[in-house]
């Protein structure tokens, strides 16, 4: 997996093999193109990421990183362009990364993702300063909110890019908070939002649903229909601890979708909502069910088809669900979407369960 990296961390010192941004915050954006290399399928579970026991690791078991090479602006920029002429559907895939992440980590899973849902995108990864620790949560936040211009530049230069068709933004945990800032900005500034961002998928997102609220007003206003999904998941024992660090205030990753306020919020921001509270995870926190599981194949095949996820006739929401049945039989699952984003002839909305 070759993968653009954007970044405003600052460089690492005296960094260990493979590593070359810290966890402090950098002056400005930083590039770099990286390789990684995935082990086999037959050698590894969809959804995993191995890391090597000693560097630099086993190809044939482990994700190691073939290359690491840092950019320039005008390397960044001529790198990008290569990447998008030879992409057949010119469609690129944003991902931002969640607190507690430390660089390396923000590759390798960006690697898996994409690897994975075997979409034909461009991979981008913007990584902010996080230093990877679960009790610098209040320094993440603020590196979160440090870096919501240099996210907003970014996607405003592709967006302009005369070669760029679409772009799709998956974000994750904190870095939905940092993703929704930097659209609003984007939104307030330019009166809209670019056509070209054809979705906003927000899993697990770490964000207050107040402020989430007044956040997507702001969107909603310049862009009637925003094109956001929504991954939530009531058992996110990680949000579970973001909310007592904010006072017990609800995170939106973690709300019932059907209950008030938030189906009323959801519906007047016309978001999608995938409920994958029901759902077994690897992952002991529950909070990365949307990379761990046959929902990223799901999201891959929606990409790769140059359908929005919120596609009138075929909603993603029936593709999970579809995709929950060859998961498990017992599994129940719940996915709302509002009115706005289904058939018309599908009739009127309402939970479905599988």
């Amino acid at each position: 997996m070759d993968l653009l990296v954007a970044t405003t961390r600052a460089d690492a010192i005296e960094p260990p093999s493979g590593v070359m941004f810290s966890g402090e915050r950098g002056r400005g954006l930083r590039f770099a193109d990286i390789v990684v290399s995935v082990p086999p399928d037959g050698q590894r579970k969809a959804g995993e990421v191995q890391w090597p026991s000693t560097p630099p690791g086993d190809p044939a078991r482990d994700f190691v990183t073939l290359r690491a090479d840092k950019l320039d602006l005008n390397q960044a920029i001529a790198d990008f362009d290569r990447r998008v002429a030879a992409a057949p559907d010119a469609h690129v895939l944003v991902f931002v990364h969640g607190y507690n992440t430390r660089f390396e980590e923000a590759v390798y899973r960006y690697a898996q993702i994409v690897h994975d849902s075997g979409a034909s995108v461009v991979p981008v990864l913007f990584t902010w300063p996080s230093r990877g620790r679960l009790l610098e949560y209040v320094y993440d936040r603020d590196s979160a909110l440090y870096s919501r211009d240099a996210l907003e530049t970014v996607l405003t230069a592709m967006a302009r890019n005369a070669r760029v068709k679409s772009i799709s933004i998956l974000a994750h945990s904190m870095g939905n908070f940092l993703t929704v800032e930097a659209l609003r900005q984007m939104a307030i500034r330019d009166h809209r939002l670019s056509p070209k961002i054809r979705d906003i998928m927000l899993a697990s997102p770490d964000i207050d649903v107040d402020v989430f609220r007044r956040q997507i007003a702001e969107i909603e206003a310049s862009d009637k229909n925003p094109p956001v999904t929504l991954f939530v998941s009531q058992d996110d024992r990680a949000l579970g601890f973001s909310s007592r660090i904010a006072g017990d205030a609800p995170r939106l990753g973690a709300i019932d979708p059907t209950a008030e306020p938030y189906r009323s919020i959801r519906e007047q921001a016309h978001v999608q909502v995938i409920d994958l509270t029901k759902f077994d995870s690897d992952d002991s926190t529950n909070h990365s069910k949307f990379a761990t599981s046959a929902f990223v194949k799901q999201i891959g095949k929606r990409l790769a088809s140059g359908q929005t996820l919120t596609d009138a006739k075929t909603p993603l929401s029936q593709a999970v669900a579809g995709a929950a049945t060859t998961i498990t039989s017992t599994a129940a699952m719940v996915v709302t979407a509002p009115l706005s984003i289904l058939d018309s002839s599908a009739g009127p909305a309402s939970p479905t369960a599988q």
